[in-house]
């Protein structure tokens, strides 16, 4: 649709114009990423790329997002805006991690008391109880998957890119998925012409607390009018299947070896483990956003698919899942 198409130039836009602009603030201000023995980059590099997604996000959407589902719309809007300015204070000052979990909780509390919550159960609370669920754990899947030039914010535009497809196949289109998939996919395109390996600037915990905390949205949010909840809450489980992969193993490997998964740093995560095996940085991000693409357009098939098809498909994928992490533990070291 036209209107999709004119969010996503805008968010474009603004994303490329206003990324080098945060670089010069984030510099000016001392808001750097030093480097560490768990980090992969050589040289300090500025952060707040993340305030640079988020303005150019709301500001595709106020210009041309339209008012449908206006309370989802606002409710969406606080939620971000508060997993936002919450990661923000953590870039610039530090922030306990009880402190930033019990941020997330409350900003996703706020997504079922604007209306939008999980229906796939016949008691309430439960729904509830999964939507919080959810978006806590998408959003940090999508902040511990930003480890490395390019990856989180690239995963982010592929995941964005199925939503808005999936939300244009719908018979009527999902106004809202899409205006919101269509902001979020140009602010992370013109965000990784400046963050692909040599990064000139990160998005911090600002951009990757943000972008998940939407993508969860996203997921929840997004409607299947012509098939059955059967099949169809497999479909956002599907598109951001490499950030839950990657979080699971993290959390395997940690338990694993008797350390805390939510406070222990390392170069464990998917994209450590393809460069320990011989690949290069890049080629590393880019093996991660094939199969973010691939496993997209696997759940645009599930879309489509009857009972039978679907569960196959599921089974095939959770085999796939489990012997991934079995693999990659077994094969791959882990840096500390």
């Amino acid at each position: 649709m036209q209107q999709f198409l004119l969010i996503f130039i805008v968010a474009l836009v603004f994303s490329v114009v206003g990324t080098p602009l945060a670089r010069r603030l984030a510099l000016a201000n001392g808001v750097v990423d030093t480097p560490s023995s768990r980090k992969v980059h050589k040289e300090p590099t500025p952060l707040l790329g993340g305030a640079a997604i988020y303005i150019a996000f709301v500001l595709a959407l106020a210009l041309f997002g339209g008012r449908q589902e206006i309370r989802q719309l606002v409710g969406i809007l606080l939620g971000a805006t508060l997993i936002s300015v919450v990661g923000m204070v953590d870039d610039v000052r530090g922030l306990p991690p009880a402190l930033k979990l019990a941020a997330q909780v409350v900003a996703a509390c706020i997504l079922p008391l604007s209306g939008l919550s999980v229906k796939l159960f016949p008691v309430e609370a439960l729904n509830v109880a999964l939507t919080i669920f959810w978006t806590v754990g998408i959003t940090n899947a999508l902040n511990l998957l930003d480890n490395m030039d390019g990856l989180s914010g690239g995963i982010a535009a592929i995941a964005a890119a199925h939503f808005l497809l999936l939300a244009a196949m719908n018979t009527p289109p999902q106004i809202l998925v899409g205006a919101l998939s269509a902001a979020l996919l140009g602010a992370c395109v013109g965000f990784v012409r400046y963050n692909f390996n040599p990064a000139s600037i990160f998005m911090g915990d600002t951009g990757s607390l943000f972008i998940g905390f939407v993508l969860a949205a996203l997921g929840i949010k997004l409607r299947f009018l012509g098939n059955t909840y059967v099949i169809t809450w497999m479909v956002p489980v599907v598109v951001l299947l490499l950030p839950i992969f990657d979080t699971s193993l993290v959390f395997v490997s940690r338990l694993r070896r008797g350390l805390n998964p939510l406070t222990t740093p390392g170069k464990d995560h998917i994209s450590h483990r393809l460069v320990a095996l011989g690949f290069t940085r890049r080629e590393a991000v880019l093996i991660c956003w094939l199969v973010a693409s691939t496993v997209g357009m696997v759940a645009t098939f599930l879309t489509e698919a009857g009972f039978a098809e679907a569960y196959t498909v599921a089974g095939v994928l959770l085999i796939g899942f489990v012997y991934g992490i079995w693999w990659f533990e077994t094969h791959s070291p882990t840096g500390r």
